[in-house]
C-alpha cells in the first residue's frame, strides 16, 4: 500500500512513517525542506516539499495515493483559531483528492470534549479545532474518512508534547501543581503503540468511524504532578486555573476514555511502558 503522510517528520507522523515502512509499504511524507525532511528520505520514504497551506500539491498527491493519514498540525497554541482554520482546509484538500475514489483517510484529534469513559460511538462537544467535525463531513459526502483519537499525552523519550510542557511549567513556577482536587483524568498511549493503531486501521480497510489510540486511562493529573514533583524535588500542590495560564483548559480536563472496541476490532494490543514508567525515565527532566 502506498500511504500518504502529512506531518512526516514530527512526532506521531515520524513514528507512524516508521510502523509503515517497517511493515512494507510505501510512504511519501509531507514535510518542510531541511535535515528532517533528509532523514525522512533516508528512512525510505518518498518526499514531498510543502506545508499544510499548500492545497493544491496536498490534493494532488492524496489522488494517486491508496491511503492518506493526516498527523500535522500547528501547535502553536497563540494563534489557535487560525491553525484549526489551516487544519480544515488541508483535510478538506486532502478529501477532495480521495473523493470518489474509495481510498481511505486517517485524520488525527485528541480526547477534549468528550465525556469521562466516552467510547468511540460518542461525539465531542463543539470544539476551535475541527479535524474531527471535517473528518465526518467528508464521510457524509462518501470519502472513506475516520478520526483517530490520541491520548493527550503520546508518551516516550523525545516527547515535545505536554508532558515536558507540565514539567517546563512545574520548574519556572517552583511547584508541581494540579487544579482542585487534582482527580481529573487524563490518559496516555506509548508513541509506537499509537503508530500501530494507524496502521491497522489502514490494514483491516478502515471500517469505523472513530479509533482510541489510548493505552492507558483514568490517570489522575493528581498522581501525574506528583511524580513530576517527586522527579524534581518540589513541592506538590493545588493551584487555581490562572496557574496554567492557556493550558488550564488542559491540565483540568477530563480525557480518560475507553479503547475496548478499538482493540477488539484491530485485535490492537499496547506493549510500550506506561506513562508513568516513562515519567520515571531521566530523559523527560534532560531540559
Amino acid at each position: 500500500m502506498h500511504v500518504f503522510v502529512t506531518g512526516a517528520t514530527g512526532w506521531v507522523g515520524s513514528a507512524v512513517v516508521k510502523e509503515l515502512l517497517q511493515a512494507g509499504h510505501s510512504v511519501t511524507g509531507l514535510a518542510r525542506p531541511g535535515p528532517k525532511a533528509a532523514a525522512l528520505a533516508q528512512a525510505g520514504a518518498a518526499v514531498v516539499e510543502g506545508s499544510l497551506d499548500d492545497l493544491e500539491i496536498l490534493r494532488a498527491v492524496a489522488s494517486v495515493a491508496d491511503a492518506v493519514i493526516h498527523t500535522a498540525f500547528n501547535h502553536d497554541f497563540s494563534k489557535f483559531l487560525e491553525n484549526a482554520a489551516q487544519d480544515a482546509r488541508a483535510i478538506e484538500a486532502l478529501g477532495s483528492g480521495l473523493d470518489g475514489r474509495d481510498r481511505p483517510l486517517l485524520v488525527t484529534s485528541g480526547l477534549a470534549g468528550l465525556p469521562r469513559g466516552a467510547t468511540e460511538a460518542d461525539l465531542p462537544a463543539a470544539s476551535a479545532r475541527r479535524s474531527e467535525s471535517t473528518a465526518r463531513a467528508l464521510a457524509e459526502r462518501g470519502v472513506r474518512a475516520a478520526t483517530v483519537r490520541l491520548a493527550p499525552s503520546v508518551h516516550g523519550i523525545g516527547d515535545h508534547g505536554f508532558l515536558p510542557l507540565v514539567i517546563r511549567k512545574a520548574r519556572e513556577t517552583g511547584v508541581s501543581a494540579w487544579i482542585g482536587e487534582g482527580l481529573n483524568c487524563w490518559s496516555g498511549v506509548y508513541r509506537q503503540d499509537a503508530a500501530r493503531v494507524y496502521r491497522l486501521a489502514l490494514e483491516q480497510g478502515v471500517s469505523e468511524s472513530v479509533y482510541h489510540a489510548v493505552a492507558e486511562a483514568g490517570l489522575p493529573f493528581r498522581d501525574i504532578a506528583e511524580v513530576i514533583g517527586g522527579r524534581l524535588g518540589l513541592p506538590v500542590e493545588a493551584r487555581g486555573p490562572e496557574h496554567f495560564g492557556w493550558f488550564a483548559g488542559m491540565a483540568g480536563g477530563e480525557m480518560s476514555v475507553s479503547s475496548t472496541h478499538t482493540r477488539a476490532v484491530l485485535g490492537w494490543e499496547p506493549t510500550g511502558p506506561d506513562l508513568f514508567a516513562d515519567l520515571e525515565d531521566p530523559g523527560y527532566y534532560g531540559g
